[in-house]
């Protein structure tokens, strides 16, 4: 793999930070809990506290009902499989969330398997890759899967119960019930059909089990897709919309953004609405308006997310993704095809100028319960001209122990860090511990110019100094101008000194190089030309960095910074970047070894 280096460390590539921890204690967690809303930590409580029944035989015989022959409806599951993942499957071979094991033992909790591992495998997406394969082979072997699961996990557990994987792998089960269910014997059929029966009825009686979000999501469409496939059961799918129709509203923002910020997590939460939608369609019911209008709200910001290379931009825990994925997204979404330029309520701002394109994170983070997924981001942005990404914030590997907490730093954005800590105090399963509380952007557009107005407080509590910053693209995409300040809140208040670093994060495929005495950065595209970073007010550096952007492909990469102290006032750093000609400069140094880090 290409660039790929394991043996990288966050400390030096100057994206660690002292406030990334890697396991909680009992304080935060509790914390944590208190941060939540009111009811969904009541929901949590009530959830837990029904342990002991879940585990009782009172539990397993109300899950008893009068036996399942058929379903009424089968839905397709359209998504494309990996032929490779799933031929490796049939040679027990299972890679999962990043984690490959062989002949995993015992099979649904191998040894040595991550978290994320066990839960992808009992959510079954996987079934995807071996319908992919396609044959009697894969089709048996997704039966067995499917029949040993159900062997070893009749009884409640608290994992392989969870309800959100529960309802995933409710989803899964029945969208590819044609592929290795229908064609079974009748035995099978019906304990397969059985076992649908009793998750989807637990799933009736314990959601929203204190779920938010995406997960919250998953959990109503596997109790939806039970309720339309299911003889009887329009109980089942009537509770299931009206949660959805309690949720869209607050999970969906007023300019189509996913509350979560994330997005990774906003393509997801559209592709299950259109899935739902479809399933909905095809079994003759009717589609409920606020399903219809979510998904034609997201549609646009999931394409103002898009860089011209069709992949997303990494802002709280995203990755570039496939863009044929996104594509069949937006095409099944059959939504608007124009992206939304300024989102005020999700916090995301898009400029497009000739070949520039601009991303910008102008929003607070999510607030208690939704901000798991959350990064330390603030007023970062992302840059790319035509197909080709300059500027970008770190990304993130989900799965790999090594960096999935570091890049949530404040330090692996392109963004301004004081003190080297971060805008939001981050802890790595509870969600933010502090965060701005004031995050403000405005939008300017004239003389062919757009320019925003941004700034945050999360650094106010700790060093008394407000950060802001303007971002001016300019006409013609010739460049942009910018300027990040750091001010105290009022004038009559003196704030401490304290190191400033402002960081533009380069993608690696771009070559860069101090020119001019160490005064400017040329950065080179390898088909977008030229490009030249000055600024006044700092000083200027070229370091090391990493890039994360495609899961499963670590490269590194170089980071521009613009570093100094602040003073007891206002301090103020100018900078710009600007197209240059390809005309080389006297003393630009030799390309050959800008990559001997």
């Amino acid at each position: 793999m290409e660039g790929h280096s394991q043996s990288q460390s966050p400390e030096n590539t100057r994206i660690s930070d002292r406030w990334v921890r890697g396991k909680t204690n009992l304080s935060e967690r509790l914390s944590a809990f208190f941060r939540l809303p009111g009811p969904i930590a009541l929901a949590r409580i009530g959830f837990k506290l029904r342990y002991l029944y879940y585990i009782s035989p009172l539990f397993s015989s109300q899950l008893i009902r009068r036996p399942t022959t058929s379903l009424v409806f089968a839905p397709s599951d359209p998504w494309l499989g990996n032929t490779t993942r799933g031929r490796n499957i049939l040679a027990g071979q299972i890679e999962l969330a990043g984690q490959i094991i062989h002949n995993p033992a015992p099979l649904w909790n191998p040894l040595g398997a991550e978290q994320e591992f066990i839960k992808e495998l009992h959510c079954f997406g996987w079934l995807r890759d071996l319908r992919a394969v396609a044959g009697d082979q894969a089709r048996r072997s997704a039966r067995q899967m499917v029949n040993l699961w159900i062997e070893d996990n009749s009884n409640w557990r608290p994992l392989s119960w969870e309800p959100s994987m529960t309802g995933a792998r409710l989803y899964n089960w029945l969208g590819h019930y044609e592929f290795f269910g229908s064609s079974a014997d009748i035995e099978v059929r019906q304990k397969l059909l059985e076992s649908i029966s009793h998750q989807a009825r637990y799933l009736f009686r314990c959601l929203p089990a204190g779920l938010t979000g995406v997960e919250l999501i998953r959990a109503i469409k596997g109790l939806l897709y039970a309720g339309a496939c299911l003889p009887n059961r329009e109980l089942w799918l009537e509770r299931a919309l009206r949660l959805l129709a309690r949720e869209l509203p607050g999970q969906v923002l007023p300019d189509g953004g996913h509350i979560q910020r994330s997005p990774h997590i906003h393509l997801e939460v559209l592709r299950h609405l259109i899935d739902i939608r479809a399933t909905l369609h095809a079994s003759g019911r009717e589609v409920p308006g606020y399903i219809i209008t979510a998904i034609e709200s997201m549609s646009p910001v999931l394409r103002l997310f898009l860089h011209g290379d069709g992949g997303l931009c990494l802002f709280n825990d995203s990755n570039e993704d496939h863009g044929w994925q996104i594509d069949m997204v937006l095409q099944r979404a059959e939504g608007r095809k124009q992206p939304l330029m300024s989102a005020p309520q999700s916090g995301f701002q898009r400029i497009q100028s000739g070949r520039i394109l601009l991303i910008a994170d102008a929003g607070a983070p999510p607030p208690p319960g939704l901000d798991l997924s959350a990064h330390a981001g603030t007023l970062s942005f992302e840059m790319s001209i035509g197909r080709e990404r300059l500027i970008s914030n770190c990304g993130v590997q989900r799965h790999h122990p090594q960096w999935r907490w570091a890049p949530r730093a404040t330090a692996a954005h392109s963004t301004a860090t004081l003190g080297e800590t971060n805008s939001a105090y981050l802890t790595p399963s509870n969600g933010l511990a502090r965060r701005p509380q004031n995050v403000t952007c405005r939008r300017d557009e004239r003389s062919g110019e757009v320019s925003l107005d941004m700034s945050h407080d999360g650094y106010l509590e700790k060093f008394c100094l407000v950060h802001y910053r303007q971002i001016t693209v300019l006409a013609k995409g010739e460049g942009i101008v910018g300027i990040d300040s750091f001010s105290p809140p009022s004038s009559k208040i003196q704030a401490d000194k304290v190191n400033f670093a402002i960081r533009f994060h380069l993608h690696p495929d771009v070559q860069a190089s101090l020119i001019n005495g160490a005064d400017a950065i040329l950065l080179r595209l390898q088909k977008g030309g030229g490009w030249q970073i000055t600024c006044h007010g700092a000083h200027l550096a070229l370091e090391p960095s990493i890039y994360l952007g495609k899961a499963g492909d670590i490269r590194r990469s170089q980071q521009v910074i613009m570093s100094g102290i602040t003073t007891s006032n206002e301090t103020k750093v100018e900078w710009n970047l600007v197209r240059v000609t390809n005309k080389k400069t006297d003393d630009e140094p030799d390309q050959s070894n800008l990559w001997d880090l």
